[in-house]
């Protein structure tokens, strides 16, 4: 699978999931998730569990954190370091 392809997989998921009716230009690849508080644990937890069935890969507990799930281009990067 392309990056790429992870990326707008992800974005679509967060855009339906915690941003409906966003302009999806305003997502961009940096954009922060979680330090922004898009992302709250409880939706974090949701993208964990959306990661592991889409992408059939397995996110360690200590890997659901803001160094690899704050942006989409952090999250592109464990998914294409898992696959």
């Amino acid at each position: 699978m392309e990056r790429q392809d992870i990326v707008d997989t992800v974005k679509k998921f967060i855009l339906e999931q915690f941003l409906p009716g966003e302009d999806p230009d305003e997502l961009t690849t940096d954009t922060p998730l979680m330090t922004t508080g898009i992302l709250d644990s409880l939706a974090t937890l949701k993208l964990v569990t959306f990661l592991e069935q889409e992408f059939d890969i397995t996110v360690e507990a200590h890997e659901a954190d803001a160094a690899n799930l704050n942006t989409l281009d952090l999250i592109a990067d464990l998914v294409d370091g898992k696959l």
